[in-house]
């Protein structure tokens, strides 16, 4: 458990087919005007916690139509988001394995009268290498599959975590850009049958402007059904799913409020305008979270309501939506960090490794989430009346990291009679897939239509080496622009080209390889990789055996003066006949991705051994 446990503990930080299947049909959204509601609208600080509105599949299919938008906020935020026609914002989809979903995205951003405070930033703090996308991108076709103009307002979609082509209308981010007023753009694709089921999420990631755009609140949650039928532990119980986005400051040049005689401390700002890490807890965060759109803004941390029931047990799916803020969770009660029991991270249960071993439960004190990470867990029962807080710790980013302080994010009002009350999952493990129907495909949650072994037990035909590291744009300015990179081992240093003839690298389908991150900088990265899983086999050169697939994980930050820098060995399994084609990898925190921080592989046909 020696991986989990420094996960955890914050060390670390096809094909598609409908058929004659009947169709459950979200209304399409108009492109002009809303509903009774404010466009991109957040809540209000200090109110409960609410709910996205969730869509189902019916009879195995789930068709809607979002929206695009931005908005210029009255305190100068650019926001953007995505809406039905009535206005709802980010809602969350559910589909079991096997189910089709066909979502029509229209862009109707406004970049004339709202692009502003986007051209007013620092190159820096929306994609370091955006001038270079935008000089070297190809002119508009009419055909979003074929690219166009880099700019901050085209798009795509992302379908964060889920094993899916990287081909346009499925899950492509290289070529496919959707610019405003185009027409509706389609997405269709089947969830893998053997999909685990658990939280993903989707969100924009348009190169040099996905921080953004994803730091304005464009994103939402997508939750593959029948987790409780591999984990019987979690039939019947009430579920939140809570998405924690980050924000501009609201208050920038507000104090800290003062906690004690100490004076505040000086604030400094990187190269890309973001407080950076202090070295202690306190201070000025570097970003504004908020939870559900309830924010919980500096320098006051007016905490937002979750109300539960007395005495019951609840089922959370967290997933860090933050452009670049890092969370390390808690719930405290009377001060006293309560044990949660995770069940899933990056949305796949715990333990994959087979038909035969039991469903796992790992109870922590704390849960270190990267952004674009998830975790579900058990909260325990509470008494009625109880002080308990959801709060999320300080993490070290290291000393060219941002300032991520300890803040609450939620106050836990138990009650016999909850304002809101969650939605529960199925009470019985044999119960249909949603929508009245019995989805065969997932008798199993996925894992009984598995034919290959477990990664664990796959050897890896070669080993490569990658790693992060990052220079000020002019040597003698520290205060210029970064550019970020990640670089195989041996190639020259270059920051990511979205029009690159070739990729970074080359693979075959079918193969496992090692891939060892390392970084050689001052500050914590997240490394990502689309379309597969991974597993993480070493951790600083100490083996390990953990059955835990993911798709996000940190690489710690270099002390400046080891001789060895940090690293991760992960199994990379790029077995998957569907993700034949190129993809990308890159950091996680999205300003560094935008600066230049990815590369791509391609999967290409099978090797002749």
């Amino acid at each position: 458990m020696l991986l989990l446990h420094l996960l955890l503990s914050g060390l670390l930080v096809g094909l598609w087919a409908v058929g004659a299947k009947a169709q459950a049909r979200v209304p399409a959204a108009e492109p002009t005007e809303h509903v009774g509601t404010e466009v991109c609208g957040r809540g209000v600080e200090g109110s409960v916690v609410p709910e996205a509105k969730e869509l189902r599949s019916q009879n195995g299919v789930l068709e809607l139509e979002l929206t695009f938008r931005n908005v210029l906020s009255a305190t100068g935020e650019m926001r953007f988001c995505y809406t039905m026609a009535d206005g709802t914002e980010a809602p969350t989809l559910r589909l079991a394995p096997g189910d089709t979903l066909i979502l029509h995205i229209r862009n109707a951003t406004a970049p004339g009268q709202n692009s502003e405070s986007l051209a007013n930033r620092p190159a820096s703090a929306m994609g370091h290498g955006m001038e270079h996308a935008a000089a070297t991108q190809q002119a508009a076709t009419g055909n979003a599959c074929d690219g166009g103009p880099m700019s901050a307002f085209a798009t795509n979609l992302h379908f964060h975590g889920l094993m899916l082509p990287p081909v346009c209308h499925q899950d492509d981010v290289l070529k496919t850009l959707i610019q405003p007023g185009d027409a509706a753009f389609e997405y269709r694709f089947q969830i893998p049958a053997d999909t685990p089921p658990g939280l993903y999420w989707y969100h924009p990631h348009p190169h040099g402007f996905t921080s953004a755009q994803v730091r304005g609140g464009a994103s939402g949650a997508l939750i593959v059904e029948g987790i409780e039928k591999r984990n019987g532990a979690l039939a019947g119980l009430p579920e939140r799913v809570l998405v924690i986005r980050d924000q501009d400051l609201l208050h920038p040049d507000a104090e800290p409020v003062k906690t004690d005689s100490m004076p505040a401390p000086q604030v400094l700002r990187d190269a890309e305008g973001d407080v950076m890490n202090m070295g202690f807890d306190g201070g000025r965060p570097a970003k504004d979270l908020s939870i559900n759109f309830v924010p919980v803004s500096f320098p006051e941390y007016k905490p937002a309501v979750i109300s539960v029931r007395t005495g019951e047990r609840e089922f959370w799916r967290v997933l860090n939506a933050a452009a670049i803020t890092y969370l390390d969770l808690q719930l405290v009660v009377k001060g006293v960090p309560q044990m949660l029991g995770v069940v899933a991270l990056d949305g796949v249960p715990l333990d994959e490794r087979g038909e035969n071993v039991a469903p796992a439960i790992l109870w922590q004190s704390h849960l270190s989430i990267p952004p674009a990470g998830r975790v579900e867990f058990i909260v325990k029962s509470l008494p009625e009346g109880v002080k308990a807080e959801f709060v999320t710790r300080r993490v070290d980013t290291g000393p060219a990291g941002e300032n991520d302080p300890t803040r609450p994010l939620a106050r836990l009002l138990v009650t016999a009679e909850p304002a809101e009350a969650p939605t529960h999952l199925p009470g019985n493990q044999n119960a249909g897939a949603p929508g009245g129907t019995k989805n065969t495909a997932n008798e199993k949650g996925g894992r009984a239509l598995r034919e290959l072994p477990w990664l664990g037990d796959a050897r890896a035909v070669r080993t490569r080496k990658l790693y992060f590291s990052e220079v000020a744009e002019r040597p003698d300015d520290p205060s210029s622009p970064t550019k970020f990179y990640i670089t195989v081992d041996g190639e020259k240093p270059e920051v990511f080209d979205p029009n690159a003839s070739a990729p970074n690298i080359i693979v075959h389908q079918g193969d496992v390889e090692d891939w060892i991150i390392e970084n050689r900088t001052r500050e914590l990265h997240a490394f990502h990789i689309h379309q597969i899983h991974f597993l993480l086999v070493e951790w600083n050169g100490v083996p390990l055996e953990e059955p835990y697939l993911r798709d996000t994980v940190n690489v710690a930050y270099w002390d400046g003066q080891s001789k060895d820098y940090p690293m991760v060995k992960l199994r990379m399994d790029f077995r998957d006949k569907r993700l034949v084609g190129t993809f990308p990898y890159h950091c996680h925190l999205l300003e560094h991705e935008d600066g230049g921080m990815m590369g791509t592989v391609q999967v290409v046909g099978q090797a002749v051994r």
